[in-house]
């Protein structure tokens, strides 16, 4: 077996699919009768934002260690689409609690599995125009994980307008280079800045924060452990459980304890030391959590779907 082969069977990805999307309810509300979550619900084309995010999963690793955090709640939606994945690869939170709990819980169980995996965390509810392109830097942060183990490497988009709704990257000093791709750490995060902070940041040069983010599982529970002790002691102490017939009602029980936290706010923009950016230039994205940017994509795009024109 070669080492190149050995490297990409440690891989993984873990698919963040546990979300309300309260914002786009009155649009799959229109979409399909009903408030689907919007991860779940065909709102670009025939398939499902979710879909679209693991079919460029399954480009990146292998099919079976691909995992998805998910809502009790969001069952009648969701199971359809699981039928033949084993329970081991769906992470089913009691309630929604935020990014924070959602990934902790998966790196716990993933680190029980595969602790010596390198993971991609994606967000199910993005739009990327071109996979290949996006794939190919996502595969260079794997790369990363693998040679800067120190660190959790970001996926930055390069903007294309000074966008106030999104969170930015201020980038830092260059880390890394290699002759296609140029690693920054991470100087400081600003969270939907006004719009004329935005156009600062645009003609900066910093970058829009993706939330697609790559490290060793090791790594990323270390900064869970430093940023949030609390959460991360919480998911500790009932690891031994991970797995068992007991899972369920002790991960019921941490979680009702649980407050709503945001991984970016809670963990990442305290530990900028131990994170790194990597610019991403060519790819059409969009962070779809408003109405306003579905419709931007579909115009954009020249995308007809039914419900629009009706």
């Amino acid at each position: 077996m070669s080492d190149a082969t050995t490297e990409r069977e440690k891989r993984w990805a873990i698919i963040l699919a546990g979300g309300e999307g309260s914002r786009l309810r009155s649009l799959t509300r229109k979409i399909t009768g009903q408030e689907v979550p919007k991860q779940f619900c065909p709102i670009l084309g025939r398939t499902t934002l979710f879909e679209q995010t693991r079919q460029r999963a399954v480009s990146l690793v292998s099919d079976d260690r691909i995992m998805t955090v998910l809502s009790l709640a969001h069952e009648p939606f969701y199971m359809p689409l699981f039928a033949n994945t084993p329970q081991s690869h769906l992470v089913v939170q009691p309630i929604n609690r935020g990014t924070s709990p959602a990934i902790v819980y998966a790196l716990m169980r993933l680190a029980r599995m595969a602790p010596q995996a390198l993971v991609a965390i994606l967000p199910s509810d993005h739009y990327v125009k071109n996979d290949f392109l996006f794939n190919h830097y996502v595969d260079k942060a794997f790369e990363m994980a693998k040679y800067k183990s120190e660190f959790v490497t970001l996926l930055g988009i390069a903007p294309k307008q000074p966008e106030a709704g999104y969170g930015w990257i201020e980038p830092g000093v260059q880390v890394y280079q290699t002759p296609e791709i140029r690693l920054f750490s991470v100087k400081k995060f600003w969270e939907k800045p006004p719009a004329q902070l935005a156009r600062q940041f645009w003609e900066a040069g910093f970058l829009w924060n993706s939330f697609v983010m790559v490290g060793r599982v090791s790594t990323l529970l270390e900064l869970t452990s430093e940023a949030t002790p609390y959460l991360y002691q919480a998911f500790a102490k009932i690891e031994p459980l991970l797995g068992t017939f007991g899972e369920k009602e002790a991960i019921a029980e941490i979680y009702s304890h649980l407050n709503t936290l945001d991984f970016s706010s809670h963990v990442l923009a305290k530990l900028p030391h131990r994170l790194a950016v990597l610019p991403i230039h060519g790819v059409e994205w969009s962070d779809l959590g408003e109405p306003q940017r579905v419709f931007e994509v579909l115009c954009k795009e020249g995308l007809h779907v039914e419900w629009a024109n009706a």
